[in-house]
């Protein structure tokens, strides 16, 4: 039986121990099992092209035309992308395009609206 306490940032109830701290493996918070401070915060602070923080849930605009690998497909610029997701890598926002699907986006190519 798992006794350890949830996870204060998702609630989820499968943490687990890693050495010293505690996981979740649902949103990968980690925290200290002596108190509730946070050992590492993995939330990455992502701007657009003109400085502006992003979150998930934004709405961007493509401001270069973006080819899209493996298709014969391009994102126009000025596309609108709704409800982004951001996420680690490289190709750091998450997002599904009218007309081509899910893809991932470089902040550095969109604005925030």
């Amino acid at each position: 039986m798992n006794n350890l306490p949830k996870c204060p940032k998702c609630d989820s109830e499968y943490t687990y121990k890693d050495g010293i701290a505690l996981v979740c493996p649902e949103c990968a918070y980690e925290w200290s099992s002596d108190t509730e401070e946070t050992v590492t915060d993995t939330t990455a602070v992502v701007k657009d092209a003109n400085g502006n923080t992003l979150q998930d849930g934004d709405t961007v605009t493509v401001i270069k035309d973006l080819k899209v690998k493996g298709s014969s497909s391009v994102v126009k610029v000025g596309t609108k992308v709704r409800n982004i997701r951001l996420v680690e890598g490289d190709h750091n926002i998450d997002c599904k395009i009218d007309g081509i699907g899910p893809m991932k986006l470089k902040s550095q190519f969109v604005k925030k609206v």
